[in-house]
This record gives structure tokens, C-alpha cells and sequence, in this order.
């Protein structure tokens, strides 16, 4: 009997010390992964309710709720601009609508410069900012950088014409930087800038401040402009810039030597037998 009790308590033991260890394993593992999950947890990006396009948006297109939808962004990356309330991009005290000024693509940001506010025009008046003024240049394909540019793009402006050097009659050709930096907001009649391929413009329109808009108007009347394409990501600001055509050529200007003036003498001639003297006198004029 004795026998019996101790093989049951020996049992008991074995049994107790596996039921241990498997415990023991468990919580090892459940330990695992919860301080697995809180390292993922602690790489996860925070994030804001942000508004995209649900597809492809045009310019000149009106912008509907089911033209948008809200998507998680991380907050460190959320662009200037961008919408993270329904309520701000379609205000409900009024029933009119965004215009797109900007193409968009599928899951884009909805910002607020690429599109109107609500019931506004898309003309050009949307993209004059305070103080600024639209005026139109005339270009071909030479002057218009044959055809590659688009509205947003920004432009150096050249006036290339004659001038007056020295005297009256002397005229030299001269190009001139006149405007540096000068935004296009449109080509020929189209300010969306949706088009995919060069198209030779016979007018672009940028925007400039009214002191421009007389510089660039007498420019434009008494010469040639031309455009200078300027890159998106450069923001470095020409400096004064003219060239004539004796610095093109590398002619050095002559010296123009002034003849020292002669002393004036005045005389006068007497006759001695069949002598003439010449004799020296002041001048009275």
C-alpha cells in the first residue's frame, strides 16, 4: 500500500514539475511577443486624417465628396495646405463648389493653392496674388523657348533693341536683362497647364506688379523680348545682364585722341622796299 502511495506521489511530482515548465514556457513566450509588439508599436509613424483625390482631376472640373476621400498620413509629412476636415473643404453654409486649378492624379493631396474657393472663377484673376497684375507678351518659337513652357513656370525676361551710345547717329544693338524670375500664369488662352506635349504659344501671360507691367509695356514697343526658361528647383535670382555687339565680338573701344588745340597767332604784313614782313599782333577776336 505504502508502495502504491509513494509511486502515485512520485506521479503527482512529475506531473506538477511538467505542468511547471510548460507554464514556464507559456509566459515566456506571451512575454516575447508583447515586448515584440510594443517595439513595432514604437516604430509605428503617427498619423492625421488627410483628404486625396479619388481620381484623376482636371483643371477647370468641379470638386465633389465623392471626388475625395480621407486616408491616414503621417503627420511629418503632411504638406502646407492639405485638408484634414470634410468641413473645411466643402463649408457647409454654402452649396457652391471648388474649381480644380491644378491637375491632379489618383490619391494626391487636396491642397489648397490647386484648388478655388468655393464658387470662385477659375480665370486668371484666382491666380494674381494682392498687388499683382496679369500682362501679356508676345512670343514665337524662337523668343517662347519653342514651345516647353507651361503656366507656374517661371521666366527671365530679355529686351534686345537699339540704343543710343555716343553721338547722335551712333546706335548700337544691345540685349538686355529686364525682368528676372517672372511668373507665367497662362499660354495663350489656357492657365491649366494640363498640356503633355510642346505647343507653340503666340502669348503667355504673367504676373507682375504694375511697375513691371510699364517696364515690360515700353520694352515690348520699342524692341524684341524674349523668354529664358528658369529651372523648378532653382532659386537664385539673375543678376544685371547687357550685352551690345562690341562685347559680343570682343572689339575694344578706340581711343578717340583729341588733337590739342593750336595756339592761334595773329599778324599782320607790312612791306619794306621789296621785303613783306609778317608781324606778330594780339588777337582782338
Amino acid at each position: 500500500m505504502r508502495m502504491v502511495f509513494g509511486l502515485v506521489l512520485l506521479v503527482g511530482i512529475a506531473l506538477a514539475g511538467g505542468a511547471v515548465y510548460l507554464a514556464k514556457g507559456q509566459i515566456g513566450q506571451y512575454k516575447s511577443a508583447i515586448e515584440r509588439a510594443e517595439a513595432a508599436k514604437a516604430k509605428l509613424v503617427p498619423t492625421e486624417t488627410v483628404y486625396v483625390a479619388e481620381r484623376g482631376l482636371k483643371y477647370g472640373e468641379k470638386l465633389t465628396r465623392e471626388d475625395v476621400r480621407a486616408v491616414d498620413f503621417p503627420i511629418t509629412a503632411i504638406p502646407e495646405g492639405a485638408f484634414m476636415e470634410e468641413a473645411l473643404l466643402f463649408p457647409e453654409n454654402t452649396q457652391e463648389l471648388r474649381v480644380i486649378l491644378r491637375q491632379m492624379e489618383k490619391n494626391e493631396v487636396i491642397l489648397a493653392v490647386k484648388i478655388t474657393e468655393p464658387g470662385e472663377d477659375t480665370g486668371l484673376t484666382s491666380r494674381l496674388e494682392r498687388g499683382m497684375r496679369a500682362f501679356t507678351i508676345k512670343v514665337d518659337v524662337s523668343s517662347g523657348v519653342s514651345g516647353f513652357l507651361r503656366p507656374g513656370d517661371k521666366v527671365d525676361v530679355y529686351w534686345t533693341g537699339r540704343v543710343n551710345v555716343g553721338g547722335k547717329n551712333s546706335r548700337s544693338d544691345v540685349t538686355k536683362l529686364i525682368e528676372a524670375g517672372v511668373k507665367l500664369i497662362a499660354i495663350d488662352q489656357s492657365a491649366g497647364g494640363t498640356v503633355s506635349e510642346a505647343v507653340i504659344a503666340r502669348t503667355v501671360t504673367v504676373a507682375v506688379d504694375p511697375n513691371q507691367v510699364a517696364a515690360l509695356a515700353q520694352a515690348q514697343s520699342t524692341g524684341n523680348l524674349s523668354l529664358s526658361l528658369v529651372g523648378a528647383g532653382d532659386d537664385t535670382i539673375a543678376s544685371a545682364i547687357e550685352v551690345d555687339q562690341r562685347s559680343l565680338l570682343g572689339i575694344a573701344d578706340e581711343a578717340v585722341q583729341a588733337e590739342a588745340a593750336k595756339e592761334r597767332v595773329c599778324t599782320i604784313r607790312t612791306r619794306r622796299g621789296a621785303e613783306v614782313l609778317e608781324i606778330p599782333i594780339p588777337c582782338t577776336n
